[in-house]
């Protein structure tokens, strides 16, 4: 099928589609030994393809609309203070990173997203000229090859997001914008209704969350973008790609600021049925592109695609191997498992642990340098 038979992003929320996102990437390829943790870049795409290859297609068979680059920190400046790449240039990465997603996307009927992340030299020299022409040249890079639309993702300060916004519209192609904060607004202070404002006016077409926060988080600050949407008389699609963690911690910096990061988030992760649960919800929000981020594997997504069947018109190819709500254990000998074959069971179930002197929450490293700020203070 090729690309140019596709609707558009646009054409398709237009017309009240769901559209599935896909899920994480630097997470799921570090635990698989293809990321470094701390800087995270993207070098994967061309030091091995074969790995970022395999994971798009299984968002692909999951049910996903949409395949992401792999581009994550792909600016030159990240890649440079990294010290992870010598020999790859930023735009190498970009350009094998497209190939990649359009290779699979072209295997279904899903649409390739080039995408950009928050950059180093936003912090370092808060120039808007520089900050710009690093979007500029990623931009360049992705119009190379065969994209559908941009994304900007991972930013937690609105202003970045805004200049990311401003230097894609120029492309001519649509452009969706996700911020990582809080319900309490972003790094800045700035409240999610005035950061969904701010975007659109900028031109962004598809405004929304991802990452830094569990879905129940992330749906609480899409209802305040869509609130303060409204109140200003502007109109965007919603978009969420949420983390794939459990965050009842709800603060300002994120999963990042939890001490189980990187390396022991396995006990915070959502289950399939947790995400049954946040597909209906967003949906019933008025949000019509629900992905995923960080933690999200591709059982996550099947699981968005199966909660919404009924409104997209089909199941995933993944969902033949997936009785619905435990459907299939209705075969099994043990007749304690034969009666979790129902919905109801599932819905109901509060997991365990499996840790009996482990908290069920955390002290965030952010809200504890604020106390500690505030003690001293005082």
């Amino acid at each position: 099928m090729e690309s140019k038979k596709r609707r558009g992003i646009l054409e398709r929320l237009d017309a009240g589609e769901v559209v599935v996102g896909d899920g994480g990437y630097v997470l799921q390829l570090e635990r698989r030994g293809y990321v470094d943790a701390g800087q995270w870049t993207p070098e994967a795409a061309v030091e091995h393809p074969e790995a970022v290859r395999q994971l798009h297609k299984e968002f692909l068979r999951a049910g996903a609309n949409v395949i992401q680059t792999f581009t994550f920190y792909c600016s030159e400046d990240k890649l440079e203070i990294s010290g992870n790449v010598t020999n790859i240039t930023g735009a190498q990465i970009n350009e094998a990173a497209c190939d990649l997603a359009r290779e699979v996307a072209n295997e279904g009927d899903a649409l390739v997203a080039g995408c950009v992340s928050k950059t180093p030299c936003y912090l370092k020299s808060h120039s808007e000229t520089e900050v710009k022409a690093i979007f500029k040249k990623q931009m360049d890079d992705f119009l190379k090859k065969d994209i559908d639309f941009f994304i900007v993702e991972f930013v937690n300060h609105v202003e970045e997001a805004v200049w990311a916004v401003e230097v894609l519209k120029t492309s001519g192609k649509p452009v969706g914008a996700t911020l990582c904060i809080s319900p309490h607004g972003d790094m800045a202070g700035v409240p999610p209704g005035e950061c969904a404002i701010r975007l659109v006016k900028a031109g962004a077409d598809i405004v929304g969350i991802n990452c830094h926060l569990d879905p129940q988080s992330c749906i609480r600050t899409v209802k305040l973008m869509k609130e303060g949407l409204e109140k200003a008389g502007l109109k965007a699609h919603l978009m969420i790609q949420p983390l794939g963690f459990h965050t009842p911690e709800c603060n300002l910096g994120g999963y990042t600021s939890l001490p189980e990061y990187p390396f022991a988030l396995e006990t915070r992760s959502v289950t399939r049925w947790d995400i049954h649960k946040y597909a209906r919800e967003a949906y019933n929000a008025g949000i019509r592109y629900i992905g995923g981020c960080c933690g999200f594997e591709p059982y996550h997504i099947r699981a968005i695609a199966e909660e919404l069947a009924a409104e997209r018109g089909f199941l995933p190819p993944a969902s033949e191997k997936h009785g619905l709500w435990g459907a299939a254990l209705g075969m099994h000998t043990k007749p304690w498992i034969r009666a979790r074959a129902r919905r109801e069971y599932w819905e109901n179930l509060l997991p365990a642990s499996g840790r009996p002197n482990c908290p069920s929450m955390a002290t965030p490293a952010d809200d504890y340098e604020k106390r500690l700020e505030s003690n001293i203070k005082t």
